[in-house]
């Protein structure tokens, strides 16, 4: 099985008191403690997310590490593949989907995700798995982004969280310059199964996620109920 896991915005950096999301990514591994990477590349291997995510995901009993690509790197492909679980952080996802081109990353990581490997991740880490993604890695305006396509469509995340996000998300496929795809808003995380969508789960109350397409010449968005999760 292929799991992906998709967070529009607020995971264990955003809201560290509810970390309802991260232990669902966990648990998807289904194992005992189970071995999680993160892949902080949007940040530059930003020091202090990466302590964060070590202090979230002790708490959840994981087994936390992370792939540095900006300072001395290990063997991707090893550490990559000796995961149970990867996650991606959020950040510039055009910098980030260069850096990772010129290591391989892409690669690597449909292996992983063949081989059975959960891949997640929060902004930045959730659309890189799509084919498109609403990107603000530009200063003057939010605009589409090619990505790595592991998923069909596009993906737009902090669609409650940044007032810019759903007009510019409406604007960009009305106009023909971003696929239909998924809304998703913070603190909810849209789950993909072998590449169709198996469900939405959220930690907020009254959140959700949405799949935003064009009918008639009109913007249609079909709003997707989550699962609530328990407050971890």
């Amino acid at each position: 099985m292929s799991d992906i896991i998709a967070i529009g915005g607020a995971a264990f950096s955003g809201e560290p008191r509810n970390l309802a999301l991260d232990k669902y990514i966990l648990d998807r591994a289904g194992k005992t403690r189970p071995r999680v990477l993160m892949i902080p590349t949007a940040t530059g291997d930003n020091a202090e997310y990466v302590a964060k995510f070590y202090a979230a995901y002790a708490v959840l009993d994981a087994r936390p590490a992370h792939l540095p690509l900006f300072h001395r790197t290990p063997d991707v492909r090893q550490l990559v593949l000796a995961q149970d679980v990867v996650f991606v952080g959020g950040g510039n996802t055009k910098s980030m989907l260069a850096v990772w081109c010129e290591w391989g990353l892409p690669e690597i990581l449909m292996e992983a995700s063949a081989s059975g490997i959960v891949l997640a991740g929060v902004s930045a880490g959730a659309i890189c798995w799509f084919e498109q993604g609403v990107t603000d890695s530009f200063a003057d305006r939010l605009r589409p982004l090619a990505c790595m396509g592991f998923l069909p469509g596009s993906c737009c995340p902090h669609y409650d969280g940044e007032v810019e996000r759903r007009p510019a998300y409406h604007s960009l496929i009305l106009e023909g310059h971003i696929q239909p795809g998924y809304a998703i808003e913070d603190g909810v995380a849209a789950h993909f199964r072998n590449g169709k969508l198996e469900r939405i789960v959220s930690k907020k109350e009254g959140s959700r996620a949405y799949y935003v397409s064009v009918e008639e010449g009109k913007i249609k968005e079909e709003a997707l109920a989550p699962t609530q999760l328990p407050p971890q």
